[in-house]
């Protein structure tokens, strides 16, 4: 079963996009702070693909910007991006919609069975 972390201070946006992925049979853990990421990482490995809220306290952090660039990233941005965007493998703009995202991870998760 693929894990995809959902990293957001947004609880709204964490529990829906959980909720769709946990739907569709993917072990989605939600994480709102970095020392919950490095603790998932720690005990259970790298995820399949990670959904991230761009704020300056997940992106500015170096054990994040290593994991996105190690592994399948999506960044849930604002429109007046005021921190700096790793290389990712997409950045959805707010307003977004969950099916957006789910959209994007399901691709991802496509491309990693393929591969």
């Amino acid at each position: 079963m693929p894990v995809v972390l959902v990293v957001a201070r947004d609880w709204k946006l964490r529990a829906s996009v959980r909720a769709e992925l946990r739907e569709m049979g993917v072990d989605a853990l939600g994480m709102d702070s970095v020392d919950e990421v490095k603790r998932a990482i720690a005990s259970g490995g790298l995820p399949s693909v990670m959904v991230v809220e761009a704020l300056a306290e997940f992106l500015g952090d170096s054990r994040i910007q290593d994991l996105v660039r190690q592994i399948p990233a999506i960044l849930i941005a604002p429109r007046t991006v005021n921190v700096s965007l790793p290389e990712a493998s997409a950045v959805i703009y707010r307003p977004v919609r969950v099916a957006d995202i789910i959209v994007r991870v399901r691709d991802l998760l496509a491309r990693e069975h393929a591969g």
